[in-house]
């Protein structure tokens, strides 16, 4: 398929990242000597600048402190190749910050988030990009958006729309527009609070699915961590597992994953296919330093996606 010319609008969140990783086994209450990192960062940029990696045209949409952390953030993105001609600058509050500890072996152990501008990518903020989303592939929002901003997008927006819940204590904000989202990626403990079903099981599985689907939602992919992704769509279901990877930063992984959903979907590839793409694309971004891993490209995913498909 050729690559479409219409841009993926991204609305979501962009942070300053700050994470610590000890050397040694975290010690919990004490000072522990490791690594102290800043960078960009924040769901919807995260998912912009996987996008750009895999060759396809980004315009953002998000709110930014007219400081120097905004300033950071905005450059990088550029850098990337993002649009951020949109981007909102603001006075009102300060870039959002996202604090973090990893454990050894860098899976996030503690994290704090600033992100009181979020509030300010509102309805009234969206409604003036009318003529972007009218001319969008694909719309991807996080929920890091308000709920009001969430379901603007759910009942004025005609590009498909795909949401990531982003944290248990966010998907809540999408259970009203579930019916509107094409692709949701939840993980099992959003896709339990969203379904109200506990998933302990394959059957768990399939029922959390079915009321997903039944919504009106056209996609669903539930990230299960080390034991892979569960798709489906339609009467579809199936569960394609973890590619092989050697992990360094496990931050980012959900992030590349719903980057990969966007590129299959707009590659045309089927539910196995696109479940595969999300797989590769997560173990590309856990073998990198940085949360945003600058190896991924479409050429990469592909052989990746092979591979793990072969195992």
């Amino acid at each position: 398929m050729e690559q479409t010319a219409s841009p993926v609008v991204v609305v979501g969140g962009a942070n300053v990242d700050i994470g610590g990783q000890p050397a040694g086994p975290l010690r919990t209450g004490d000072s522990n000597p490791g690594r102290v990192r800043i960078s960009v960062g924040g769901v919807g940029r995260n998912i912009a600048h996987n996008l750009r990696l895999l060759g396809l045209p980004v315009l953002f949409l998000t709110a930014l402190g007219k400081d120097a952390q905004g300033d950071r953030v905005a450059a990088e993105c550029a850098m990337a190749g993002i649009d951020c001609e949109k981007i909102l600058r603001t006075h009102e509050a300060p870039t959002s910050t996202y604090l973090f500890i990893a454990d050894e072996a860098g899976d996030m152990h503690l994290a704090v988030s600033d992100m009181e501008i979020c509030r300010l990518i509102s309805p009234d903020y969206l409604s003036a990009q009318a003529d972007v989303f009218s001319s969008a592939a694909a719309v991807v929002a996080d929920a890091n958006l308000p709920e009001e901003s969430l379901r603007y997008l759910a009942e004025r927006v005609e590009a498909p729309l795909f949401v990531d819940p982003v944290s248990a204590a966010k998907a809540g904000r999408t259970r009203d527009i579930l019916g509107h989202i094409h692709t949701l990626k939840p993980n099992r403990l959003e896709a339990e609070l969203l379904s109200g079903i506990t998933i302990q099981t394959e059957a768990d599985l399939l029922l959390a699915a079915d009321r997903l689907l039944s919504t009106g939602m056209k996609r669903v992919f539930i990230s299960l961590g080390t034991e892979g992704v569960f798709a489906a769509e339609g009467d579809q279901r199936l569960r394609i597992p973890c590619c092989p990877a050697v992990p360094v930063n496990m931050t980012g992984a959900g992030d590349a994953m719903m980057a990969g959903l966007v590129w299959s979907f707009l590659q045309g590839l089927s539910l196995a296919d696109s479940a595969r793409a999300a797989a590769a694309a997560a173990a590309i971004a856990v073998e990198g330093r940085h949360t945003v891993n600058s190896d991924l490209n479409p050429a990469a995913l592909r052989q990746r996606a092979l591979q793990g498909q072969s195992e």
